[in-house]
C-alpha cells in the first residue's frame, strides 16, 4: 500500500494550496492513505477545528500536531473528541486527545499513527523512546496493523535517526518533522523501514522557517522582539514523502520525497502518475 505524508503546513497561502492541491496529488501519486502535519496551519501557531474539516475534505485521512498543538485553544474539544486528530502521545497523563491510533484504509487495510515530541532541545515531555516503545508493545506489523507510520517532531537529527534504527523493521516508516527544512536523506533501512530525518514544511520558503523574515531578523541580532511571528504568505512549496510497503509485511519497498510549487526544487515521486498542470 501507500501512505503519503504532508509536513508541517504553516499559515493561510500552505493550508489554501493543500486544500486546492491535495485531491488531484492523492490521485497521481496513488496513495490509499494521506496523513498532514497541522500543527502551524492557523497563523503558523496550532490549527482549528475549521481547518481541520477542510483538511479532511480535501483527502486528509489523519492530522498530527506538535509542540505547538495548543496554539489556538480552541481545538481543545475537538482534540478530546476527534479521533483522526493526533497530538503527540509524550504529553503528560490526562491532556485531551491521544498519540496514536489505528485507522482504516482501502481495501480493508489498517493504519497506525503515531506521533512523539523529541525531548533533546525541546520544552521538556516523556521519554519519548519509553512512550514510544510502550505504544508498540501490543502491535506487530503485518497482523496489527498493514501500516505503521512514526512521527518524531523534534529538533535533533541524532534523535529522529535513533528512532530510525531502533525501529527498524518494526514499522514501515520514520520521519521527522519540526524544522521546516526537508533533508536529502530519503531512504529504505536495512530491516525495511522508509525513512527520512525531515519531510519540511508546507510553507512559503521565502521566509524563515515559514515566518515573515523581519521578526526573526531583529530577534537573532538586536536580542529582543518587535513583534509577532507572521506566517510569510508568498507561494507555497508542499513538501512531504510517498511510501510503499509489500501487503504481505508491511515494510517499506520504495519511497520518495515530494516537493510541489514555491520557491524549492521540484521533486515528483517516480512512481507516482504526472500531477496535472
Amino acid at each position: 500500500m501507500r501512505v503519503v505524508y504532508f509536513g508541517d503546513i504553516v499559515g493561510r497561502s500552505a493550508r489554501e494550496a493543500l486544500y486546492d492541491k491535495l485531491p488531484a496529488m492523492r490521485q497521481a501519486l496513488g496513495a490509499d492513505f494521506v496523513v498532514v502535519n497541522g500543527e502551524n496551519a492557523a497563523k503558523g501557531f496550532g490549527i482549528t477545528a475549521d481547518i481541520c474539516e477542510k483538511l479532511y475534505n480535501a483527502g486528509t485521512d489523519v492530522i498530527v500536531t506538535g509542540n505547538h498543538v495548543w496554539g489556538q485553544r480552541e481545538i481543545i474539544p475537538t482534540m478530546a473528541q476527534e479521533k483522526r486528530l493526533l497530538r503527540p502521545l509524550n504529553f503528560p497523563p490526562g491532556t485531551p486527545g491521544r498519540g496514536a491510533g489505528i485507522f482504516p484504509a482501502a481495501g480493508g487495510r489498517k493504519v497506525m499513527v503515531l506521533q512523539v515530541l523529541g525531548n533533546v532541545f525541546m520544552e521538556p515531555m516523556g521519554d519519548c523512546f519509553v512512550h514510544v516503545e510502550h505504544a508498540l508493545k501490543d502491535i506487530r506489523l503485518g497482523r496489527d496493523a498493514d501500516f505503521i507510520m512514526v512521527d518524531v517532531h523534534a529538533e535533533a537529527t541524532s534523535e529522529k535517526m535513533t528512532f530510525g534504527h531502533l525501529l527498524d523493521g518494526r514499522v514501515s516508516m520514520v520521519v521527522g518533522t519540526h524544522t521546516h527544512v526537508p533533508t536529502a536523506d530519503t531512504m529504505i533501512l536495512a530491516g525495511g523501514t522508509a525513512y527520512q530525518s525531515d519531510v519540511g514544511m508546507c510553507g512559503d520558503y521565502d521566509s524563515i522557517i515559514g515566518m515573515q523574515k523581519e521578526e526573526p531578523i531583529q530577534r537573532f541580532t538586536k536580542k529582543m522582539p518587535a513583534g509577532r511571528f507572521v506566517p510569510a504568505l508568498g507561494e507555497a512549496s508542499l513538501c512531504g514523502i510517498v511510501v510503499e510497503t509489500d501487503d504481505a509485511t508491511g515494510r517499506a519497498v520504495w519511497a520518495e520525497p515530494i516537493r510541489v510549487g514555491g520557491k524549492l526544487s521540484p521533486a515528483w515521486p517516480s512512481r507516482a502518475e504526472a500531477l496535472p498542470a
